[in-house]
């Protein structure tokens, strides 16, 4: 293939089926771009746009991301920490903790038994819909829920506690109200140090939560819509549902997402809430 030859989606696709065997077979650890871009018969600028054209991320960041949701499966069938480091071709436990950090934002066994070993942080803090109920790890931000009239703190809790029912749990509302005014402040929004969350859930909710990260704010999508970003076009109501469990509220912008006809359809936190909470989103974008 020639520098100016140019791949058809058809034929994208079966590289990236070629990439996927050679990454199944080497590792990422093996799969350095220049032997990466000669297995495949490209060459290194070719193997990058390739990427770049399909996915949006560069050779590297594929490699890692496909030894990620390989890792998932296995630790969530229950493989060892050691098993699973070599079955997806990585040299060591560490380069599979160090994935799992920058990736999950936590250890690979937390990530498997639901939290177990970590010590949370839960408290409460003001926010411009209600009273607000944060989950901190060391890691990131683990979960963000709602109390008002209807829902008492403790059971706005509860209800972020049963997603992490393994962890250790310490309430300290000094160290979440901080926290908070970040999230909440749009005067300290900083995209160059976003809050860095943490996600757990099947690879399918955390595709759909993920998605749901790249929503502007003030802007509005539909489940159908992410079901097409997601590779999904027939799963709408599969989205549904995983929009439903989001454990990170207003963060990870579930809120953003309506039904096909402009409907709000339902909200975790309450309809009301959502309705605060994008009219909110429209006087913020707008200046007013």
């Amino acid at each position: 293939m020639t520098e100016q030859q140019t791949l058809s989606p058809a034929t994208d696709y079966e590289a990236v089926r070629a990439a996927i065997r050679f990454l199944s077979d080497n590792g990422p650890d093996e799969a350095d771009l220049g032997a990466f871009a000669r297995a495949l018969g490209f060459t290194e600028r070719q193997l990058t746009d390739l990427f770049r054209r399909w996915c949006g991320l560069t050779p590297k960041s594929f490699a890692q991301a496909v030894a990620l949701d390989h890792a998932r499966r296995l630790l969530a069938e229950r493989q060892s920490i050691l098993d699973t480091t070599f079955e997806v071709g990585l040299s060591s436990t560490s380069r599979l903790h160090d994935l799992f950090i920058t990736h999950e934002a936590m250890p690979p066994g937390a990530w498997r038994n639901r939290g177990e070993g970590l010590a949370m942080t839960w408290g409460v803090a003001p926010c411009p819909f209600g009273t607000a109920v944060l989950v901190l790890t060391d890691y990131g931000l683990a979960g963000i829920g709602f109390a008002d009239g209807e829902v008492s703190i403790q059971q706005a809790f509860e209800d972020l506690r049963d997603r992490w029912p393994n962890a250790r749990y310490s309430r300290d509302d000094a160290t979440v109200v901080p926290v908070a005014a970040r999230i909440f402040d749009p005067a300290r929004w900083d995209p160059a140090q976003p809050v860095r969350v943490v996600l757990i859930g099947t690879d399918f909710e955390v595709s759909v939560w993920e998605t749901l990260l790249q929503i502007p704010v003030g802007r509005a999508t539909t489940y159908a819509d992410v079901a097409r970003r997601i590779g999904r076009p027939s799963a709408s109501r599969a989205v549904g549902a995983a929009v439903g469990k989001n454990p990170i509220s207003f963060v990870v912008p579930c809120h953003r997402v309506v039904g096909s006809s402009g409907a709000l359809t339902g909200y975790h936190w309450g309809l009301p809430r959502k309705r605060a909470i994008l009219g909110w989103e429209r006087g913020v974008t707008s200046g007013a």
